[in-house]
């Protein structure tokens, strides 16, 4: 079953009987972990040219480590929502990243919410950073998960690829951060769109976009190693189950 056949709507579902998504926690997060991050690892910015400043976004980075979304939430020229795992928002932990902007998604169903939270992020003409990956790993895009397909099949949002490098280090842990003095490069992509889709958008039509999606954001991927001559860590040395 699709997210549309849930919905029971023929084109997006509705977004104005939602209460606004927090950001200015967000705000004044990105003013203080970004200096420190900078401070603490050996960061280079590749193209920040690249990452539009204004009007909706989908940002689509590969994902390593525990790293990648406190680093590129800090670091990215404009401030920026995420799809995060539910599992991460509970007690304190929960309560911040909600206030912070951030959206928690049930990985295991169509989390209705979720995607209406997600669209309603991009309604508003805000940046949406959701990890076309699904979970922690080699970071090469291997696989792609059919979310940010549909997202950009419904709303006609942009796509900016981003490669993370060396927020994880060969044989490193997923659970723990890269050592201080880390080199750590992120690299942004020329953004593309791909076509707006009117219902009815069946799955199979959805996946076979997300494949598309998937090759461009393997090449840059490629790309960016071969630029800065980084390597990806290569697969984690543990399994994720939460991602």
């Amino acid at each position: 079953m699709t997210a549309d056949e849930l919905t029971g709507r023929a084109e997006l579902p509705r977004t104005d009987d939602l209460p606004a998504v927090p950001h200015r926690l967000g705000r004044v997060l990105r003013a203080v972990v970004g200096p420190y991050l900078r401070g603490k690892y050996d960061l280079t910015i590749h193209h920040e040219e690249r990452f539009p400043r204004s009007g909706p976004l989908l940002i689509a980075p590969n994902h390593l480590g525990l790293l990648d979304g406190p680093l590129l939430g800090a670091v990215a020229p404009r401030m920026t929502h995420q799809l995060g795992k539910l599992e991460a928002f509970v007690g304190l932990q929960g309560f911040m990243l909600h206030q912070a902007g951030q959206i928690a998604i049930d990985r295991s169903q169509y989390d209705i919410r979720a995607i209406r939270r997600a669209i309603q992020v991009l309604r508003d003409g805000r940046a949406l950073t959701i990890y076309p990956e699904g979970t922690r790993g080699p970071g090469d895009f291997r696989k792609v998960r059919t979310g940010i397909a549909y997202l950009a099949m419904v709303t006609g949002a942009p796509i900016l690829p981003v490669a993370l490098l060396g927020t994880r280090l060969p044989g490193g842990d997923i659970e723990r951060f890269p050592p201080r003095g880390s080199r750590v490069d992120v690299v942004y992509g020329e953004t593309f769109t791909v076509d707006r889709v009117s219902f009815p958008r069946r799955q199979v039509d959805v996946r076979a976009v997300a494949d598309q999606i998937g090759e461009v954001l393997r090449a840059h991927v490629q790309a960016a190693v071969d630029a800065t001559g980084h390597p990806l860590p290569g697969v984690p040395n543990q399994k994720d189950p939460d991602g």
